[in-house]
């Protein structure tokens, strides 16, 4: 199993401890640093380049969200996994805007962090289920699709078409090779060609893109 390098970033020490003592008793993942600022958290990502950063939101001196911008412009092999505490549409929508490759609240169980980590690190996004549905409601009793938003692509086969609406409906890739009796590997090589299409950065974009679209 190769190594994911983890850097902290919370401005609570007890925090930061009890997300170290879950993530470095599991094989394969090694905390690298800690921050208790964004500024900081900024500098020690440029300096360590870590393949996930767990980012709190509110901080002082930089809060999370622009150290998340600055990391996913310095640090392009970082990927950034937003911790707060308010299930908001706000803070979802700016980390979104920002970069961040995934959400998850701070109540989450061990074993939800655990999996978020290497979810984030394998190059998939993540999302706190609650978050994702305050979003997608966002989208819902919004304004319509911006303009920028290209029409459906027909250059999608009905195969991929199936696909984008199983990640619509918040489906992991293990649930859509279930669904549609596909091997994993498959499942992994339509999302990457879904997202190409879209030109989605990441699953949550397309979870987005599904449902501003009526898809799902």
């Amino acid at each position: 199993m190769s190594e994911t390098r983890v850097l902290l970033v919370d401005d609570q020490a007890l925090v930061r401890e009890g997300m170290a003592m879950v993530l470095g008793q599991e094989p394969g993942l090694r905390i690298v640093g800690e921050a208790g600022d964004g500024r900081a958290g900024v500098r020690l990502a440029r300096l360590h380049q870590p393949d996930v950063v767990l980012m709190d939101v509110r901080m002082p001196v930089l809060d999370g969200i622009e150290a998340t911008r600055e990391i996913v412009e310095h640090c392009p092999g970082s990927r950034v996994l937003i911790l707060t505490t308010f299930d908001l549409d706000e803070y979802a929508l700016a980390g979104l805007r920002a970069g961040a490759s995934g959400f998850l609240l701070k109540d989450a169980r061990s074993a939800e962090l655990v999996d978020a980590v290497r979810t984030v690190a394998a190059g998939e996004a993540v999302a706190s289920p609650r978050i994702t549905r305050r979003l997608l409601d966002h989208y819902r009793s919004g304004p319509p699709p911006a303009s920028s938003d290209p029409p459906l692509p027909v250059a999608l086969t009905a195969r991929e078409h199936e696909v984008l609406v199983a990640i619509g409906r918040g489906l992991s890739n293990a649930e859509i090779a279930a669904e549609l009796f596909l091997s994993e590997s498959t499942v992994k090589t339509h999302v990457g060609r879904v997202l190409a299409k879209l030109g989605a950065r990441d699953r949550v974009h397309a979870v987005i893109w599904a449902h501003r679209h009526d898809l799902v």
